[in-house]
């Protein structure tokens, strides 16, 4: 099985390498923005070790260690005043295995339509809306290895033209049960082209007798990539349990990055996470990341509230606000 996960990542790798030439080619952004108060804070390094509804995004083979049902709720103030929010439900079946359903739905705010006869203006506005939504199952195959995987469907909706699209995540995650250490990995937004298309394209020619045209627009790809991850916990003792992440991230559509991250946790309630974002592009603009967390009991449920904030260069720190109840 190990070896199995070691060529796949092998084989895609040749077609998910950093390509600084196709910086800006690939389409459906939001896809790359991330879900969830813990992933972000630890700079995106949790391909080895997500855990629960964050992990559709992270790795989706991270949902199968989860436990019972959970639900969760966050909160992005995205930079340009752009909201982003997300909801997901997650329920583990014994012999099954866990069984997820998400949705991510990006809103850009209103903008003011302007035309080529009415440049200032014409009075009225549109909110341009991107939205995700996916199902995602992940397994235990072995003691030491988990499995993982997720369906999206991708629509874009701007005025009165439109594109959708479906995309496909795959991860493992394996864990020896040796020293504390653990290794990923997930290949991400694989799937066909998309382009977009409505009436919003059409143009009236007056020589031409008003005949309507439709203009054919080009498809784009998705930004896919391949990410590899480990984690190693170095301290796990009594009430205190440590852990150190890193990734290296081989992207299709631009320079790869490398991350890393930690966490401690005490006393599986009160947690701090800090990380980093590395890449070698220029005018890249994450950076510093940290956050931290809360967990109470409930009655026979855990209440989970968590924050984030993320350096971004050029705009405002990004902030996530995310809240999850386990039952």
């Amino acid at each position: 099985m190990l070896f199995f996960i070691v060529l796949l990542g092998l084989t895609f790798t040749s077609a998910f390498a950093g390509n600084f030439n196709k910086v800006g080619t690939s389409g459906a952004q939001e896809l790359l923005i991330p879900i969830g108060a813990r992933g972000s804070s630890m700079g995106g390094a949790l391909t080895a070790n997500t855990e629960g509804l964050e992990s559709v995004f992270w790795n989706p083979a991270g949902l199968a260690s989860m436990e019972g049902t959970e639900i969760m709720f966050s909160h992005i103030p995205y930079f340009a005043d752009i909201d982003v929010n997300f909801g997901g439900f997650a329920k583990k079946f014994d012999e099954f295995g866990t069984l997820a359903f998400s949705a991510k739905v990006v809103s850009i705010g209103d903008i003011e339509e302007t035309t080529t006869l009415e440049p200032e203006g014409t009075g009225t506005s549109f909110n341009p809306t991107m939205s995700i939504v996916g199902v995602s199952y992940a397994k235990v195959l072995t003691a030491n290895v988990s499995f993982g995987a997720t369906f999206t469907y991708i629509n874009e909706t701007i005025f009165d033209v439109k594109a959708s699209g479906m995309a496909f995540d795959a991860g493992f995650i394996y864990n020896p049960r040796w020293r504390g250490v653990s290794f990923g990995m997930v290949i991400k937004n694989y799937g066909p082209t998309m382009k977009f298309d409505g009436p919003g394209f059409d143009r009236s020619y007056e020589e031409a007798g008003q005949r309507v045209v439709s203009p054919n627009a080009t498809g784009f790809e998705l930004p896919s990539f391949i990410k590899f991850g480990v984690a190693y916990d170095f301290m796990d003792n009594g009430p205190n349990f440590a852990t150190v992440t890193g990734n290296f991230v081989s992207n299709n559509f631009s320079e790869d990055q490398w991350q890393g991250g930690f966490e401690y946790v005490y006393d599986s309630k009160y947690s701090i996470r800090g990380g980093y974002n590395y890449s070698s592009q220029e005018d890249y603009i994450y950076g510093l990341s940290f956050g931290a967390g809360l967990t109470y009991e409930v009655g026979e449920s855990n209440v989970t509230f968590e924050y984030s904030w993320t350096e971004t260069e050029f705009f405002d720190a990004n902030q996530y606000f995310t809240a999850k109840i386990n039952f």
